[in-house]
């Protein structure tokens, strides 16, 4: 073998060598970016869980607390409704004494 058939030896197995490395590297560098996409995908899914959860419990915190202002406007109305009563029955008592006074001697 001559010293050009050496060389051009030389040079296609470095080729070869390079090829083959830059291939490994495409493959390295595909497996890494599936990795972060998938690791991208479960960061979201977490996040998307995480906001519904939030949201749920927004919503029960928000269903308690318009049912405690429900129960103590119901309250409210409840005493109110029962102060206007024995007022009204106070009113009715004495239109009753009058209309006695006024009748009876």
């Amino acid at each position: 073998m001559d010293v050009s058939s050496r060389v051009l030896s030389e040079l296609a197995s470095r080729e070869a060598a390079l090829d083959a490395q830059i291939e490994a590297a495409r493959e390295e560098a595909k497996r890494e970016v599936e990795a972060a996409e998938q690791e991208a995908a479960r960061i979201l899914r977490e996040a998307e869980a995480r906001a519904q959860a939030m949201q749920t419990q927004h919503e029960q915190e928000l269903a308690a607390e318009t049912a405690r202002i429900r129960d103590e406007a119901r309250a409210q109305a409840e005493t109110q409704a029962q102060a206007t009563r024995q007022k009204a029955t106070g009113r009715v008592q004495q239109a009753a004494e009058q209309i006695l006074r006024a009748v009876l001697p």
